[in-house]
């Protein structure tokens, strides 16, 4: 019994990590920031930055707290909505991610608000209409 208890809390400190990763990597992507970049900024590889974002590599406490502060946020942030009894959801596709980053640097680069406001309201719409098929 004690063999299965910690084998389940195993599992289940495993199911967190990923979930920070993934929150990891959400915070990044929606900053417009690649992995190298943030890396760079913890003095740390691409790699490993790879490795806490899949949950590969256990993020300690100390590298949570300078990840948070690169990323803009509290440490919290990375455990809201973490419910521990529910099934780990998979990470996003890389290119994907890709093509977030690209167009966070690309709206960024936009300095007109009426544009920026015109852009956000068609992106909103096209999220919207989910029922449409967009590879048409």
């Amino acid at each position: 019994m004690v063999g299965q208890k910690s084998t389940g809390s195993a599992r289940l400190a495993q199911r967190i990590d990923e979930y920070v990763g993934q929150r990891i990597r959400e915070r990044r992507t929606a900053l417009g920031l690649t992995q190298e970049q943030l890396a760079a900024a913890l003095r740390i590889s691409y790699q490993q930055v790879q490795k806490y974002e899949t949950g590969s590599n256990r993020v300690s406490a100390g590298r949570l707290y300078e990840i948070a502060k690169h990323l803009n946020t509290d440490v919290g942030y990375f455990f809201q909505g973490a419910e521990p009894d529910a099934p780990s959801e998979p990470l996003p596709h890389g290119g994907r991610n890709r093509t977030t980053i690209e167009l966070v640097r690309n709206f960024d680069q936009i300095n007109d608000t009426t544009i920026r406001q015109a852009v956000s309201g068609l992106v909103k719409s096209l999220t919207s209409r989910k029922h449409i098929n967009m590879s048409a």
